[in-house]
């Protein structure tokens, strides 16, 4: 094995429940992550990082591989979330198949869930591969803790080989990012790197510096209700009132009909009565116009349906969570140049698709601090299909050390 506490650590990262909350006010959103943290700062020390700090006020744990270089060069930073998203956390019971054929149907622990080749064509690349997956009845958590199990791994092999030639590399673990909430107050200035990588993405090769950009949208409906045998002329159904406002969105512009660089609105959460209901969205375009445009087309369906009343029914909340980071990232090329240089190296052919969806390094981008995104292996994230190959967290290790080389002879 090329990393031989990669996989064990990994594994330990996963079966702790990390799951973030949106409902939360606190910072981490959940206890489970200030605890996951705390040992996180614990293993630092431990394998002799420096400058190892939890930040009780944004949720980070620092820390710092010293330079073995006299060269004056810029300090990379890596970093990573360990917060899962919103399924089944509790009680993860990873399962290992060795040397995957490439073609076989994977049973998923006891459960009568399957990866079947057939249905998740990715499977047939990982031929010859070993695979970590699901027992069917929760996520894996590859997004992120193998981000931060490929980080620990990097950090554990420098810091033991202090023969290897690099600059001051700066680590970061944080909460929360699957809630969108995570780098709200992240410290650039602490951090204290001249450019930094988030390694958070998919498949192996994947290098993004392109993101959507981003509204969480809240809608709030009042209704009257009154027994159905006298409701002619009186009820006004909160229920229908959001069905209404729903068929008023384009429907070709849902997530599940839209790809590529299309955006889209996605209803999460529908929940009510007649009395009353409540819908979460999230808005999605690459281009601001095309997100004011999406904007502005709620709060008109949401003018429309309200005339129809003597007050207003329908109450919009939009919030904006991040933007395109590709606005900073177009004026400092040479950081995804320095990734792709060191993928190639390797043989990795970069993957430079844009992201339907955003990272935590959308938001550091636009604090000062060019942050594009690093793939961290995972596959059929954020649920029970979820699997990683323990190969491509391993190239992943690998392009991180070819990152420190190659920022060092550069």
């Amino acid at each position: 094995m090329k990393y031989e506490t990669l996989l064990p650590r990994f594994l330990g990262y996963v079966k702790e429940n990390t799951r973030s909350d949106e409902y939360s006010n606190s910072v981490p959103s959940t206890q489970n992550q200030v605890v996951f943290l705390q040992k996180l700062v614990a293993e630092l020390e431990q394998l002799g990082l420096a400058e190892v700090k939890y930040n009780k006020v944004n949720g980070y744990v620092t820390a710092t591989i010293p330079a073995t270089t006299t060269k004056d060069v810029p300090v990379i930073g890596f970093i990573s979330h360990v917060d899962t998203a919103d399924f089944n956390s509790e009680n993860i019971n990873p399962q290992i198949v060795e040397n995957y054929d490439g073609q076989s149907v994977i049973n998923l622990g006891e459960s009568e869930f399957k990866l079947d080749p057939s249905s998740f064509p990715s499977l047939k690349k990982y031929a010859g591969q070993t695979l970590i997956t699901t027992d069917g009845t929760t996520l894996l958590g590859a997004d992120d803790k193998a981000g931060v199990a490929e980080i620990m791994t990097l950090a554990e092999y420098l810091i033991v080989r202090p023969e290897i030639e690099h600059g001051k590399i700066r680590v970061a673990f944080g909460p929360d990012e699957e809630i969108g909430t995570g780098a709200d107050k992240f410290d650039v200035a602490d951090f204290g790197a001249d450019f930094a990588y988030t390694v958070d993405g998919g498949p192996v090769g994947q290098l993004e510096f392109e993101t959507f950009s981003a509204i969480g949208l809240k809608v709030d409906i009042q209704g009257t209700n009154v027994h159905p045998s006298e409701a002619k002329g009186k009820m006004v159904s909160a229920i229908q009132l959001a069905i209404d406002f729903h068929n008023s969105l384009p429907a070709a512009e849902r997530a599940e009909t839209t790809e590529g660089r299309e955006g889209f609105f996605h209803l999460l959460n529908l929940n009510g009565t007649a009395e009353d209901a409540h819908m979460d969205y999230i808005i999605r375009d690459f281009e601001r116009a095309g997100l004011n445009r999406r904007r502005q087309l709620v709060l008109d369906i949401a003018k429309e349906i309200n005339q129809k009343f003597a007050e207003p029914r329908i109450k919009t909340t939009m919030v904006e969570q991040y933007f395109n980071m590709v606005e900073v990232m177009k004026d400092h090329m040479d950081v995804v140049e320095l990734a792709e240089n060191a993928m190639c190296a390797l043989g990795i052919e970069p993957d430079e698709e844009p992201v339907r969806g955003g990272t935590d390094g959308s938001k550091i981008s636009f604090m000062g601090l060019p942050t594009p995104n690093l793939f961290a292996g995972g596959e059929n994230m954020h649920g029970r299909y979820e699997y990683v190959a323990l190969q491509s967290m391993e190239k992943a290790v690998d392009v991180l050390l070819k990152i420190s080389e190659l920022n060092t002879n550069k």
